[in-house]
């Protein structure tokens, strides 16, 4: 179990861990996991959830609150943990679809709530660069608040997927020198590249941009902060986005 707070561990047992009911509970919905341990109460309560888990390939084990803190990665730890396999499919995105891509975003927490923006906005898939953070580390799933079960990541390298593209269709990605995102006409279609903390997108993804987004500040020229947290542009961007649909 404490095995899964490692990348490695998780890739060669193709498993995650997700704790807490609001969490556990969604992604329930979608998956079985392999193993779920839980106070009497927590188990008492999901009776019927845990019905056509047990007797199956799930194993389902009552834990004290005392065992629960020696298993959990949190400090505080909420009546249930459990493990889930990390799920597989090499299904390509549509890009007739809105897509997010994430160029090298490197905090667990940053990815945890930018799965969370995915799914508020109705962004079904996420395409991550090889060199994002792990979305099954345990800080990224409590992060996502179950949004992790309603949104598909896809691992790959990014200028091949974004090579792979049909013709025209859109990729737009926050710049400095873009324009402004408010006075842009936004398809509802394409791929949203956000790039990495410290660095922003990487050379050889600004090339592949067809356009460049700009969130500015306000009032303009105004002198304040060289960027914006990229969860935060991250939700800016979305809800113009879908706001211009309406």
């Amino acid at each position: 179990m404490r095995s899964l707070e490692q990348k490695k561990y998780r890739r060669l047992e193709g498993a995650f861990v997700a704790e807490g009911p609001k969490v556990v509970g969604d992604l329930m919905e979608v998956m079985k996991p392999r193993e779920v341990f839980a106070t009497s109460q927590w188990i008492e309560d999901h009776a019927h959830v845990l019905k056509g888990t047990i007797g199956s390939s799930c194993i389902v084990s009552e834990v004290s609150d005392d065992e629960l803190r020696k298993l959990s990665f949190l400090q505080h730890p909420q009546q249930v943990l459990a493990v889930f396999p990390i799920p597989q499919s090499s299904t390509l995105p549509d890009p007739d679809q809105l897509i997010l891509a994430l160029d090298g975003v490197q905090d667990p927490g940053n990815l945890g709530t930018i799965i969370r923006i995915a799914d508020w906005f109705g962004i079904g898939t996420i395409v991550c660069s090889t060199d994002t953070a792990d979305a099954y580390n345990p800080k990224v799933v409590q992060a996502t608040m179950g949004s992790l079960s309603r949104v598909h990541i896809l691992y790959m390298d990014m200028t091949d997927f974004i090579d792979s593209l049909p013709k025209g269709t859109p990729v737009y990605g926050t710049m400095l020198d873009g324009e402004n995102i408010y006075q842009k006409k936004l398809e509802p279609r394409g791929i949203i590249v956000m790039g990495n903390e410290g660095k922003g997108i990487t050379p050889e993804i600004a090339k592949r941009l067809s356009h460049k987004l700009l969130i500015p500040n306000y009032p303009a020229g105004r002198q304040t902060a060289d960027s914006l947290n990229v969860a935060i542009a991250t939700a800016i961007t979305c809800a113009e986005f879908r706001r211009q649909q309406d």
